[in-house]
């Protein structure tokens, strides 16, 4: 090789690997982990400043409207019956509608296929009347029941009183019942006069009483002595108290004539039957009555 002449390099690059390819496809999972977390704390938040109108309108909207309505298992004219031989159809979900639906046929035609009478568009209206009344009334139940928790927390000195106090429905009416604790009775030892605890209690319960305009009925109710035996004077101490109670309570604005029933049930009805001697069967009962529907004219009579 001459002097001249200049030697030939060769300079071999050998690439890496396939690891550099992927050293970015973290940051795209991390990317859309928080994206999914800031939907669903936006999700959360939404659900929290939302009302419950909203919410259904919401739902309303993304319910699927080609959904059956019927409880058959088609939606579609039949509604899930068949034609029978005769042409009219089997039975299906159109026996519900027949039974909701009012009687078309006259009230002199005579009795319907089961053997009642049919109704006349007067005991209709006076049924829906009904309906309505019942219902009307079921919710003003319900929110005195939570004006009367609202007021005993919202004072502090009745807020300890609260455990004192049972509010619930029965068939007869709204009721409040002013129940004997341990250690904290409504009536001392003995004594027809409620305590200056129960007195406070009877004042609140007649706020909500006279933002009602229902007949009220008190009773009152002692516990059973040793061995199960209902002593002579229990029935006249509980009537005494019930009594008294209703004093209290016309005392503080409740109108007299709204008074329908006062008596005593000694230990006859114990508030927790397992054991008839526990305190808490000693109380007063104070029943807002639901009003008897008015029933329609008939017309035999």
């Amino acid at each position: 090789m001459s002097v001249g002449d200049q030697p030939i390099i060769i300079k071999k690059i050998k690439k890496g690997g396939g690891a550099g390819h992927h050293g970015g496809a973290w940051k795209v999972a991390y990317a859309d982990f928080v994206t999914a977390m800031m939907a669903f704390f936006l999700l959360m938040w939404l659900i929290n400043t939302t009302s419950p109108e909203q919410k259904r309108g919401i739902a309303d909207y993304f319910a699927p409207a080609s959904v059956s309505e019927t409880t058959s298992g088609a939606g579609g004219i039949l509604g899930g019956t068949a034609l029978g031989s005769d042409g009219s159809k089997s039975a299906g979900s159109s026996d519900v509608i027949e039974e909701l639906a009012p009687s078309s046929e006259h009230p002199n035609d005579g009795d319907s296929k089961d053997g009642s009478k049919p109704q006349t568009p007067e005991e209709v209206a006076a049924a829906a009347r009904q309906q309505a009344d019942a219902e009307a009334e079921a919710a003003a139940f319900a929110s005195a029941a939570q004006s009367l928790r609202q007021a005993l927390q919202a004072m502090p000195e009745l807020a300890e009183l609260s455990k004192n106090i049972i509010i619930d429905q029965t068939p007869e009416g709204l009721r409040i019942q002013l129940v004997d604790q341990e250690g904290r009775s409504m009536f001392n030892q003995g004594s027809a006069q409620p305590n200056d605890r129960a007195k406070l209690l009877l004042r609140a319960i007649s706020k909500i009483i006279n933002q009602l305009p229902n007949r009220i009925s008190l009773y009152g109710h002692t516990s059973a002595s040793a061995g199960g035996v209902k002593p002579a004077t229990d029935w006249q101490l509980s009537a005494a108290r019930a009594d008294a109670s209703r004093v209290v309570l016309q005392a503080a604005g409740v109108d007299g004539d709204r008074i329908y029933q006062v008596s005593g049930k000694a230990s006859s009805e114990p508030l927790y039957p397992d054991d008839p001697m526990l305190p808490g069967n000693r109380r007063i009962a104070i029943v807002l009555l639901r009003e008897a529907p008015v029933l329609p004219p008939n017309p035999g009579l």
